[in-house]
């Protein structure tokens, strides 16, 4: 077992969704520091926990990673166990913060959490999954033996994040992440948890398709 692995990414995505959700909530911020805090907090634990455990931080990638025979299926589970684990105690985290806040009356409801109002149930699947593809058939691509270059990998994924959050933040609030949507969700409960299916599914099936596509169509395995 690679406990070494599953601290790493318990770590890093408890450190993801406390940053990203954090600047939502207790930050009340712009989309536009919404957007870097999530790309940079991507970028920073990308260069911290990758050397260890590839910094996935998502049960998408790690999906990406199993079907592309980079990692094992135990090792999926465990990776998957560690995030989702990292993101409710961030979650906690966060509620716990803003529970002791004197002025809570700038603090957005929702924990940071995702949903969608403005578009429908089908197209927020679309976008998410959409959006998943991109982001995730970036990170194989810069990550194979074949294309990647460790010493950028992590700043690029990063800034794929942020520019995806830039489009699509007023349309789902942009997932892309299994993980990062279940630690909120379980506090906000209301749309947030019935619309929950979609912020899981959509980034798995989106993270399936890159998967797919960088191994068949680019040649991203071949070393």
């Amino acid at each position: 077992m690679n406990y070494k692995n599953y601290i790493a990414e318990f770590i890093g995505t408890f450190f993801l969704v406390l940053i990203g959700t954090g600047a939502v909530t207790i930050g009340n911020g712009s989309p536009v520091a919404i957007a870097l805090a999530f790309g940079l907090a991507i970028v920073l634990m990308a260069y911290a926990i990758g050397p260890v455990s590839g910094g996935h931080m998502n049960p998408a990638v790690s999906l990406a990673m199993y079907i592309n025979k980079r990692m094992s299926l135990t090792d999926m589970f465990g990776y998957w166990f560690s995030q989702v684990l990292g993101a409710i105690v961030a979650s906690s985290v966060v509620k716990m913060i803003i529970a002791s806040m004197t002025d809570t009356s700038k603090v957005p409801d929702g924990f940071g959490s995702n949903s969608y109002a403005t578009i429908s149930g089908g197209m927020a699947f679309f976008v998410e999954a959409l959006f998943s593809f991109l982001f995730i058939l970036v990170i194989l691509m810069v990550t194979s033996e074949k294309f990647g270059n460790s010493n950028i990998a992590g700043f690029v994924i990063g800034l794929t994040l942020t520019v995806l959050i830039f489009v699509g933040l007023p349309l789902t609030g942009v997932s892309v992440n299994p993980a990062r949507s279940i630690g909120p969700a379980l506090y906000a409960a209301g749309d947030a948890l019935s619309q929950l299916w979609v912020f899981i599914l959509a980034p798995l099936v989106g993270g399936a398709l890159a998967a797919f596509a960088a191994k068949y169509i680019f040649n991203s395995e071949e070393a």
